[in-house]
């Protein structure tokens, strides 16, 4: 018989408040065309972009952070206090350590509270949350923040034509606490490594001195388009299926905001009906990677496009090539 006591965490876990920073610049497709040969027609067309929001000096990775989570812990009605756990997905931090979750616990005022950083691309928000639930079910924390966050402006090659209108920067929050009934499904989540080259920087760090390039994020376009038509559509099929809902039963879809073409793309294969309210946040902040679907809820509940107690899919697919989708009950 084993000796240790059972863990004594909530029986489920919700997500109990939500907030976003986007920076004050905001950049139209006008100045991208200054350094690459396309067209705002074209940009639309292939992405549905029409600005993007890009950092200042100031707008760092923890600054916003601290923004969009001060935001989340007043909309969930506790104290920053009451923080057991702070989830960090970036890959825009360019400090390999100390991670910046634990500057961000700090400056929020949380009580020593556990703090890490993931690596998961797009993905990024789905996996945190996913580790959020866990640690509140466990008993490991009461409530936990999980916050995406990028300055991708940092990492983009203004002469890529491919990859030079899609990135913005932004940081959305969360917090998760515990619930009395499921309020976050099954998380259907994986990893196909064997595609990891269709994503990626375009040097490592450790070349950068011997290329004299600064590494920028670049893809292989088409390729990433096919993947997330076909094979996403499939995962969030996976993630309806996995919480006993149908696409009948949904009131609202957040996919991540990397092409507007891949959102319509999925919507039609799921079939989802016209009730459903699609998030289209891409349009004027670009792609945002792991700070894309937090950010997006936000400003669906800021708009009234969406309202609490809504049952939401989300799903998250990027480098890696990596992917989380789940369904939950919005605050």
């Amino acid at each position: 018989m084993s000796k240790i006591k059972p863990s004594k965490g909530a029986p489920y876990a919700r997500i109990l408040g939500v907030g976003g920073y986007r920076p004050t610049r905001v950049v139209p497709n006008e100045v991208i065309l200054e350094t690459i040969d396309s067209s705002d027609e074209w940009i639309r067309s292939r992405s549905g972009i029409e600005t993007r929001h890009w950092a200042n000096a100031e707008e760092t990775v923890a600054a916003m952070s601290i923004e969009a989570s001060g935001k989340a812990i007043a909309d969930a009605g506790i104290s920053a206090e009451q923080i057991g756990g702070v989830i960090v997905s970036t890959v825009s931090h360019f400090k390999q350590t100390p991670a910046v979750a634990t500057e961000i616990a700090d400056k929020l005022g949380t009580n020593k509270a556990a703090a890490f950083d993931i690596s998961a691309g797009c993905a990024g928000f789905g996996y945190g949350l996913t580790l959020a639930k866990g640690m509140i079910v466990e008993g490991s924390a009461e409530y936990v923040l999980v916050i995406g966050v990028e300055r991708l402006s940092d990492l983009t090659d203004l002469e890529d034509r491919a990859t030079a209108f899609l990135f913005g920067d932004g940081a959305g929050a969360v917090v998760v606490g515990p619930a009395q009934e499921p309020a976050i499904g099954p998380t259907v989540w994986g990893s196909e490594g064997d595609k990891s080259e269709t994503i990626k920087q375009t040097v490592a760090w450790t070349e950068y001195d011997s290329t004299g390039k600064f590494p920028a994020i670049t893809q292989e376009g088409q390729a990433v388009f096919r993947w997330a038509v076909f094979e996403m559509a499939k995962v969030a099929q996976q993630a309806l299926d996995a919480a006993g809902i149908s696409p009948d039963d949904l009131d609202v879809f957040i996919p991540h905001q990397a092409n507007e073409r891949i959102i319509d793309s999925m919507v039609k294969t799921l079939k989802l009906p016209e009730h459903v309210t699609v998030a289209r946040d891409v349009r004027t902040t670009g792609n945002t990677s792991a700070a894309s679907i937090p950010l997006a809820m936000e400003r669906l509940l800021a708009t009234g496009e969406a309202k609490s107690g809504d049952t939401a899919l989300v799903i998250g697919f990027g480098a890696g090539l990596v992917y989380a989708a789940t369904v939950v009950t919005l605050p």
